[in-house]
């Protein structure tokens, strides 16, 4: 029987390329992949596609790719790069790496929030600046995060090891906010209280965390009149999706002083980041580290690569979603 033919638009970890080398035939060959890859251009030639989360599998892709593919075993837990309903409407199935970045990301969380509390990112541009002058009274103030408010807008498995870190590590009361029912044992475990609405969560919490899927219900889910209600002093981190904050109004909350500072890892129109939000000395940015460990990088490829071999070996695939 012959090999399933993939198309793997990205490097991967060493052990991950590997294995795709020995278990599968994959397209590009590997050295030309920095060059850049055109899915559209080689779609037709295989039977899996194995995107990550900046890889756009539009419709127009699937349909020109013909009934030879079968499977797009997407690389990251979040799938909003990939046209389900298309891939429903044409039969092929859709899979993610859930479960493997919950703890990276979450850590990358609580790293954010401490740096933007702390004025981290402002200290380490002055200390290469070379005009640090040495240590002052009142040099680079920033916000306690003992024992403060933490507000989780959605629920799933980071923002239960977010809250897990915050409340054990930090002290920190936990607030809140998702569409579903939270369990009474769950909101013991971390004294926390679920809020009726995010406007609730916003105005009770020091700190405020996103971990929402980007879909068109969430897009813009902290608008311009979300920053109005944050209370003075707040921070807001984002390690989720960048569509979930209007960046352009984050910058005038930044600006005029309604946010204190903000964490972020993920952009509106990433790899673009807003040019105003370069300018700020009050934001942290990252750039999408949030599975970013040699680790966890490898134990998505690994998820990927086995919803692969079941599905062609006939199996249901673990983490099907189409």
């Amino acid at each position: 029987m012959p090999r399933p033919v993939l198309l793997v638009p990205r490097r991967l970890t060493a052990d991950v390329e590997e294995r795709l080398q020995r278990e599968f035939d994959v397209v590009p060959p590997r050295d030309e992949v920095a060059a850049g890859v055109d899915m559209r251009q080689l779609a037709g030639e295989v039977d899996a596609i194995c995107p990550t989360v900046i890889d756009r599998v539009d419709g127009d892709l699937l349909r020109r790719a013909g009934p030879r593919l079968r499977l797009v075993a997407n690389f990251g837990v979040g799938y909003d790069n990939v046209d389900v309903a298309a891939a429903r409407e044409l039969g092929i199935v859709v899979t993610n790496t859930p479960d493997v970045l919950t703890e990276a990301t979450a850590d990358l969380a609580m790293t954010l929030l401490l740096m933007a509390a702390r004025r981290a990112g402002e200290g380490e541009r002055l200390v290469r600046s070379g005009n640090w002058r040495g240590w002052e009274p009142l040099q680079l103030l920033g916000q306690d995060v003992t024992g403060k408010t933490l507000g989780l807008v959605g629920f799933g498995r980071i923002g239960h090891a977010v809250a897990e870190r915050a409340y054990r590590g930090f002290g920190m009361r936990i607030l809140i906010y998702t569409r579903s029912p939270v369990e009474t044992a769950v909101l013991e475990r971390y004294g926390a209280r679920q809020c009726g609405s995010l406007y609730e969560l916003i105005e009770n919490s020091h700190f405020v965390s996103l971990h929402s899927p980007g879909t068109p219900e969430t897009r813009h889910l902290v608008d311009a009149a979300a920053l109005r209600r944050f209370r003075p002093g707040a921070v807001l981190v984002n390690t989720a999706r960048g569509t979930l904050i209007d960046e352009a109004a984050l910058v005038e909350a930044l600006s005029s002083g309604t946010l204190a500072a903000a964490g972020l890892d993920v952009y509106e129109r990433e790899p673009e980041v807003h040019p105003g939000l370069r300018e700020l000395e009050n934001v942290v940015l990252l750039p999408h580290l949030g599975s970013a460990t040699e680790q966890t990088r490898s134990a998505m490829g690994h998820r990927m690569l086995d919803n692969v071999a079941a599905f062609f070996a006939g199996l249901e695939p673990r983490d099907r979603v189409a």
